[in-house]
């Protein structure tokens, strides 16, 4: 397929998972500020921007400010991630791109994956902090997270099982790698065990990934920050775990030919091995968790850039004049 084609689908998976974490991200958020303690709704805030690699403009508030200034901070910072154009990683900003992308790729997606998709980016368009705030946010963050679920399940109903098909999964698992590694991180740089508020950062990642209830049935009822690293970074079977996105990363570019530029392409294929490898062999037998996973986060980031040069932005070879 061509190359404009193939990294137009990428970017599509990858504004969309983009957008539908810091959704869920921002939903645990909102919902703490209606009766959580002052020090956990900055602990929560602080994670995201941890997470996102940034700083909110104004800075984050004093934690042991008063209530209504707490408040009143909360609704700048929910803005500036939310609706804010001219911030890229802002929800309005990746849908918004993702929608474009997919706008661009009208001829390799479904009629039913852009309807799913453009009647929600019409919706959120017409809204702003404003209109979210005065009635639940949290019902709002939940909603649009819902309708990139949406889309990605019209996706898989409907989507022609090209190469096309292929480039939108590995955007989807890339970033989804990528961030999973980064939010652990930004969890394991702010813990502090003796702290009721960073036991609730631990239970509320169970909730981001839809685990509370395997963490239950597996461990029982009581959250313990090591258990939870361990099936959020290594279990197979847990659909947003690290481990099972560097796996699906890893199948997606096993199904694609090789890209013109075969030596990148062969980069990136021994690249995910070992990412692999770390989270499912090295895991277990390593002490420095922080460690391992700043690996994989960087790891995404190669990786990202040697697809890039195999299938996007590869070089024009000179073929001899005849």
């Amino acid at each position: 397929m061509l190359s404009r084609s193939a990294q137009g689908l990428y970017w599509l998976g990858r504004y969309l998972e983009r957008a539908e974490n810091l959704c869920r991200l921002l939903q645990l958020q909102t919902e703490a500020l209606v009766d959580r303690p002052i020090q956990e709704i900055y602990y929560g805030w602080s994670r995201i921007y941890r997470c996102l690699g940034t700083q909110p403009t104004g800075g984050l508030f004093n934690p042991e400010g008063d209530d209504d200034y707490t408040l009143a901070d909360s609704y700048t910072l929910a803005d500036e991630l939310t609706f804010e154009r001219s911030n890229p990683a802002s929800v309005w900003s990746c849908f918004a791109l993702g929608r474009e992308n997919a706008r661009q790729m009208r001829h390799r997606i479904s009629a039913e994956m852009w309807t799913s998709l453009n009647v929600p980016y019409l919706r959120l368009r017409e809204m702003s902090i404003q209109n979210i705030w005065a009635t639940s946010p949290e019902s709002f963050y939940a909603q649009t997270a819902a309708d990139v679920n949406t889309f990605t399940g019209v996706a898989g109903a409907t989507m022609y099982r090209d190469e096309g098909w292929r480039f939108l999964q590995l955007g989807q698992f890339v970033e989804r790698s990528q961030l999973t590694a980064s939010l652990l991180l930004a969890q394991m740089s702010m813990d502090a065990p003796e702290l009721e508020y960073t036991y609730a950062g631990w239970n509320g990642l169970l909730r981001i990934y839809h685990a509370s209830e395997i963490y239950v049935s597996n461990y029982g009822v009581d959250v313990q920050p090591g258990r939870v690293l361990d099936l959020l970074a290594t279990d197979p079977l847990l659909p947003n775990s690290l481990g099972r996105s560097i796996d699906k990363v890893s199948e997606e570019i096993g199904h694609l030919a090789a890209g013109p530029d075969r030596v990148s392409n062969g980069a990136a294929r021994r690249l995910t091995g070992r990412m692999r490898a770390m989270v499912h062999y090295d895991w277990p037998d390593v002490d420095d968790h922080r460690g391992l996973l700043e690996r994989v986060r960087e790891y995404c980031r190669d990786l990202h850039d040697l697809l890039v040069t195999a299938y996007f932005d590869y070089p024009i070879r000179d073929w001899p004049a005849r």
